[in-house]
């Protein structure tokens, strides 16, 4: 009997307290009493452009990432630099979405992308390679457009350029080099420079030279090869290197010293496109091999297939062929292509500041 009353108290006490609880409570439309909390509204996410593009690129797209989420303020711009090969196989190979792809070579994204993964792309900028270098640079003072190679082969001199099998600068550098033996005539700078610090080689037929550089393996004492050409400037304004292959824009942008070469070897002019022509190289490709033949550097972009948000992929490609990224394109060094040239299905969006190709 007394376990019965125990009991019945404590089944009281429990109705009583959640009784309570209920009358405390504060109901959907009531104001809340003094020194209550209410939930704070969770502001929107913001909508995140990924962008894909060359190391060379990474200057002006800071740049033009800022005017973007200026103009459009519920986005925010993630840009993922690196060489444009790789740039191209996170889409191609890895299935990683991009709203953008930019490619220091145009050329690959007919070569890597359309069909599957695009079916339009734009050329946007043009731009030249040099030889970069400091004040501090042994040689500095002495070393000129006439005598550059000549400079890189003396001994404890360190120089580099990037990976031919990541990075379109790195398998442009080699065709530089190949090219400056007939220009100088001087049929012994590429086996000086670079076969005798390297497994890279050259084969010569019917006029055409083929680089094979599947395998570098630079001897890193004093020819040095890093992934991304944008690596090396680093190297150089410390110190660690005292030359390096980069694009202008780049030179430009970091205010390195450079060597400007003749166009008939900087792959910058379409008039010598013939003479560039006469240099191919052998890159890997997944397990197989792939041939980059010598041509005018010019920049590409596109809006992959699996875009996330194509729509503002294809507002970041408006903002970067327009004024905007025309003037900050030509204060970073790299000649803008006014209008962008375009191939295949390109978005009505961008007609305007566009023009086709066949």
């Amino acid at each position: 009997m007394r376990n019965l009353r125990i009991w019945a108290i404590l089944c009281l006490c429990v109705c009583a307290a959640v009784m309570f609880c209920g009358c405390t409570g504060t109901s959907t439309g009531e104001t809340p009493e003094q020194g209550a909390t209410t939930a704070t509204p969770t502001p929107a996410e913001k909508i995140q452009v990924k962008v894909f593009h060359a190391g060379s690129l990474t200057g002006p797209f800071e740049k033009l990432k800022a005017a973007y989420e200026e103009e459009f303020p519920n986005t925010e711009v993630l840009l993922e630099p690196a060489g444009s090969v790789d740039t191209i196989k996170k889409v191609t190979e890895n299935g990683k979405p991009a709203d953008a792809v930019a490619s220091a070579d145009y050329a690959l994204i007919p070569k890597m992308m359309v069909p599957d993964h695009a079916d339009w792309y734009l050329t946007f900028a043009k731009n030249t390679m040099v030889l970069t270098y400091t004040s501090d640079s042994k040689y500095a003072d002495e070393i000129t457009a006439e005598n550059w190679y000549e400079v890189l082969g003396r001994d404890g001199v360190r120089w580099a350029f990037s990976d031919p099998n990541s990075d379109p600068c790195g398998y442009r550098t080699p065709m530089v080099i190949q090219l400056a033996e007939a220009y100088y005539e001087d049929d012994q700078i590429f086996e000086n420079l670079i076969e005798a610090h390297s497994d890279i080689t050259v084969t010569e037929e019917n006029g055409t030279y083929t680089i094979h550089a599947t395998e570098p393996n630079p001897d890193s004492t004093t020819l040095t090869i890093r992934p991304k050409s944008v690596e090396l400037v680093q190297m150089v304004q410390s110190g660690g290197l005292d030359y390096a292959w980069e694009y202008r824009s780049v030179a430009v942008q970091n205010d390195l010293e450079f060597i400007e070469l003749p166009a008939a070897i900087d792959l910058s002019d379409i008039e010598h496109a013939d003479t560039y022509a006469t240099v191919q190289i052998e890159c890997k490709k997944g397990d197989g091999t792939t041939i980059y033949t010598g041509a005018p550097i010019v920049y590409g972009v596109t809006v992959p297939a699996i875009a996330e948000h194509p729509e503002m992929g294809i507002e970041f490609v408006k903002m970067l062929i327009g004024p905007t990224g025309q003037e900050i394109l030509t204060g970073d060094g790299q000649p803008p292509i006014v209008p962008a040239g375009g191939y295949g299905e390109v978005p009505a969006a961008l007609n305007s500041l566009v023009a086709m190709k066949v």
